[in-house]
């Protein structure tokens, strides 16, 4: 699909498909007009003929100015076309970053990884796991460094996994949940571009009490059920974590994105509509800071 930059009204209809759980969409109606910029109207209809919602999205003034209809942060995700929106989003925001590298922080179960790859693959960049680049320094796993040598010694090697990687371009990193507690990592990770992936606690607990607490190791209680183990442990890790975690260039709230997109449950919001937020946020932050970072690539 191309974008569509002629001023005058189109009108795209487009076959049933999923919004959230229940949702569909039944036809999408884009309308373009010359008010001083481009904007559009993207109409919802779950069923043809019957009651719909319509919503306005301002096409975003990209730093090379890309007349590519993609929503922007505080508007109403339509998930129409992710891939779409996601592919258009990050070629307008890579213009922008200049090879410069993107942090993700937050709580272990936020979703860093399944987002980091997704926009490593639509920004060409290569995807770093820090927990997995320390194990592989170090020839065992997280839990087994934790048990036998402490936390100290594993904080130890995640600041120098995060020096390294700061004097790299071109990847999206995504840090360990306790990566933000020591101030020399944020000297780190300012050669880059930081965002906060902020989750509301249930969500994160939810998450992680399906797939165990075994490989967290900062999570392991004598008793309890797996949701009330995570989510004690996790309420408390927050509370020694949250200021630090503000620090961030940018900050992906799942739970104003899902009021946004009208939908009761965090957990059903695509990670490619949370890696499209991502970009948007970069984007605001690098236009607010005229493009300017600690450091800069030529490619």
């Amino acid at each position: 699909m191309e974008a569509i930059t002629t001023p005058q009204f189109s009108a795209l209809t487009i076959g049933s498909k999923s919004i959230g759980r229940n949702e569909k969409i039944a036809m999408v109606a884009l309308n373009f007009n010359r008010r001083g910029r481009e904007d559009c109207v993207i109409t919802i209809s779950r069923k043809p003929n019957i009651q719909s919602r319509s919503f306005h999205l301002g096409l975003p003034h990209s730093c090379n100015h890309s007349q590519a209809p993609v929503l922007e942060s505080g508007d109403c995700y339509t998930s129409f076309d992710e891939d779409w929106l996601l592919k258009n989003k990050a070629q307008e925001v890579a213009s922008c970053l200049n090879g410069r590298s993107i942090f993700l922080v937050g709580m272990m179960g936020s979703g860093k990884t399944t987002v980091g790859r997704i926009l490593s693959e639509a920004l060409g960049y290569c995807f770093v796991d820090s927990d997995r680049y320390v194990e592989q320094a170090m020839g065992t796993s997280v839990t087994q460094i934790f048990e036998q040598r402490g936390e100290s010694f594993f904080r130890d090697h995640e600041s120098e996994a995060l020096q390294k990687l700061s004097f790299a371009p071109r990847k999206v990193i995504a840090t360990g949940g306790g990566a933000v507690v020591r101030p020399v990592n944020w000297k780190y990770m300012r050669q880059g571009i930081t965002v906060f992936l902020d989750v509301p606690l249930d969500a994160l607990a939810r998450r992680i009490a399906a797939v165990g607490t075994d490989s967290r190791p900062l999570l392991h209680f004598e008793s309890g059920d797996a949701y009330t183990k995570a989510f004690v442990g996790l309420f408390t890790l927050t509370k020694k974590r949250s200021e630090a975690y503000a620090n961030a260039d940018a900050t992906v709230s799942l739970l104003h994105l899902a009021t946004n997109l009208h939908l009761e449950d965090v957990s059903d919001i695509t990670p490619t509509v949370i890696a499209i937020e991502v970009l948007a946020q970069i984007e605001k932050f690098l236009r607010g800071n005229n493009g300017k970072s600690l450091r800069m690539y030529p490619y």
